[in-house]
């Protein structure tokens, strides 16, 4: 009797491979899904991030009359290039990094506007399609 009851509580290598299996295949279904989210995201982040430092930067040209040079960049956000008007820091922490670990490029004047701010996207090289795609701030 002892033997039919133990033979009940587990379960057999065959029904353990069974669940793995199905797993698996439901792993390989879903995870491409997961990862074109997961570049989309890091999109919104960068286009969310522009959109802040282009908030910084229009505060900053309230103040001063002017939007930063290049040369002085983005960190004439955070620390006075010695401008008798200053009024900052404009972002109360540092100059973010793009979602892909990499700096900003701001070049003002732009070839867009009055500045262009803008990621590399993804490959860190400029043009490119869907993740590798530029984030700018002109569009």
């Amino acid at each position: 009797m002892s033997m039919v009851r133990s033979r009940c509580l587990g379960f057999t290598l065959v029904e353990l491979l069974i669940v793995m299996i199905i797993l698996g295949l439901l792993a390989a279904l879903v995870a491409p899904k997961l990862f074109q989210k997961v570049g989309s995201s890091k999109q919104k982040a960068a286009k969310a991030q522009i959109t802040m430092i282009e908030s910084a930067l229009d505060a900053f040209r309230l103040d001063v009359g002017r939007y930063p040079t290049t040369e002085e960049g983005l960190q004439a956000l955070r620390k006075n290039p010695g401008l008798p008007k200053w009024d900052g820091p404009y972002l109360p922490k540092d100059i973010p990094k793009d979602p892909w670990g990499n700096d900003y490029i701001y070049k003002s004047p732009g070839d867009h506007g009055a500045y262009d701010l803008y990621s590399l996207g993804a490959d860190g090289k400029e043009g490119g399609e869907g993740e590798n795609k530029d984030i700018v701030s002109w569009e």
